[in-house]
């Protein structure tokens, strides 16, 4: 499937908070407590989004016919999680597949457009995190290169934090 990447803009904001609730509800229905902040985001959560829009960091993933498939935030520090690092990395946060683009391997996609965009800035460093008490998803990650690097206590979860060196 052919799939085309763009930046979100400004006014996009309640699109990208629909995907994040879509997605919260799925996952919810796979009876896993992940991403329930997203099914009524508070203000700190919505500020979050805001400033994401703000910088740039948004992207919407959409396929070959105009569909919206999916979504992620990629940015170039990530305070809350990973503090001040002295190497230059990309951060994904909130990568999306809507539900009914599920089981195409378009999550995988998504982080090998990703991980080629960050090298032809010169990064060669991929990091990520996830609710350590998702195994599916801690396994997926560490499947496709990740290695855990560490854990950190975050308001709604503990999380796994990861990290890809990627190759050119």
């Amino acid at each position: 499937m052919e799939l085309l990447y763009r930046q979100a803009a400004p006014q996009e904001i309640d699109t990208a908070l629909v995907m994040l609730k879509e997605a919260a509800e799925a996952i919810k229905q796979k009876g896993l407590d992940q991403w329930s902040i997203w099914l009524n985001p508070g203000e700190d959560q919505v500020k979050w989004i805001r400033e994401g829009f703000t910088n740039g960091e948004f992207y919407f993933v959409e396929n070959g016919e105009g569909e919206s498939v999916g979504m992620f935030r990629l940015s170039e520090e990530d305070l809350a999680y990973w503090g001040v690092q002295a190497k230059k990395a990309g951060y994904i946060h909130s990568l999306i597949v809507r539900k009914e683009f599920a089981g195409q391997e378009l999550g995988q996609a998504m982080m090998m457009y990703v991980e080629q965009y960050l090298l032809t800035k010169g990064i060669d460093l991929l990091r990520l995190d996830c609710n350590a008490a998702n195994k599916w998803l801690c396994t997926y990650y560490e499947s496709a290169g990740f290695v855990k690097v560490g854990q950190k206590q975050m308001p709604h979860a503990l999380n796994n934090l990861y990290e890809k060196q990627l190759q050119p």
